[in-house]
């Protein structure tokens, strides 16, 4: 993963307080984590830092659109997305990030890379099946549709021939099981 400079927030010169943040998501974001399930993407990510004393608490939300493959009839479509995430950050002796929750930063840090948090916090948000809306309504037109539809048999023609060479003795047999 390539770092970028934009992701990166020094909060070390930031007052006490509410800071804002604002990102546009979009396809060369995921590039960057060599992720390419998503066509295009359009997502604005909000961000809200609140610098307290001894800890940092960072609120994600985010919402938008994410250009993927129908699992069903393989058509591209827009699905949308939304949601929220939250993460504290506290000061310790070293680095961990076991917890998806809670983000130790070693004494002496003065920034803190949020792109990470970002991409999976869209990339969880995205459901496992996606349905094309069109095929849930009926509405969905592609040319594979159309073929399978002019492929449909209109007729199905029972064959008597089968039914009128049965073994008498099958009949016998049949019996024996109704008789009981």
């Amino acid at each position: 993963m390539k770092k970028t400079k934009e992701f990166l927030i020094p909060f070390i010169g930031l007052k006490l307080g509410k800071h804002h943040f604002e990102y546009q998501i979009n396809k060369s974001f995921f590039e960057i984590f060599d992720y390419n399930e998503y066509q295009d993407s359009n997502i604005k990510v909000n961000v809200v830092l609140e610098k307290k004393s001894t800890l940092l608490e960072l609120s994600f939300k985010h919402k938008g659109l994410v250009n993927v493959p129908c699992d069903l009839t393989s058509e591209d479509f827009d699905l949308p997305v939304k949601g929220r995430m939250n993460l504290i950050v506290r000061f310790g002796e070293e680095y961990n990030n076991d917890n998806e929750e809670l983000l130790i930063l070693p004494h002496g840090e003065f920034e803190i890379d949020i792109a990470q948090y970002i991409y999976e916090m869209i990339v969880l948000s995205v459901p496992l099946r996606r349905v094309h809306p069109g095929v849930k309504d009926g509405s969905l037109k592609t040319e594979a549709l159309t073929k399978l539809n002019e492929l449909i048999v209109k007729e199905v023609k029972k064959e008597n021939k089968q039914e009128e060479n049965i073994d008498p003795r099958w009949d016998k047999l049949k019996q024996l099981l109704t008789d009981k």
